[in-house]
């Protein structure tokens, strides 16, 4: 598992160590029943707070994407598909919203970013 924190982010560490597992998990880059670090293991190597460290798992078991077995430690959880696919909506949710005010800002029409979508999605398949 590969985590890169970057301490001049706005965004709060324990947050960047739960959207990186979180995000591969959902890639599949992470198996289920994949062990985790400890979370004091991961502390020490990423030089952070246990505290830190423990909120960012304890955020991921409360989502299901890890479970937490007493004495062995953290684990990928099963995938669940209906939360893999809510998870994936509102991601493509925000990214359309901000296609919408870049298109907006730049005097573009519905139509010409549905056309492009449509040029990209052809060019994709």
């Amino acid at each position: 598992m590969n985590l890169i924190i970057d301490n001049r982010s706005g965004t709060a560490i324990y947050d960047q160590i739960y959207s990186q597992i979180k995000s591969q998990i959902i890639s599949g880059e992470l198996q289920t029943d994949e062990p985790l670090p400890s979370i004091r293991g991961l502390a020490k190597d990423l030089r952070i707070s246990v505290i830190t460290t423990k909120r960012a798992y304890d955020e991921l078991e409360r989502e299901r994407f890890i479970y937490t077995v007493a004495g062995k430690g953290s684990f990928v959880a099963p995938k669940n598909v209906e939360l893999l696919r809510e998870e994936n909506l509102r991601e493509i949710e925000r990214h359309i919203g901000e296609i919408a005010r870049l298109a907006a800002s730049c005097g573009l029409r519905r139509e010409n970013v549905v056309e492009m979508i449509g040029l990209i999605w052809e060019g994709e398949q």
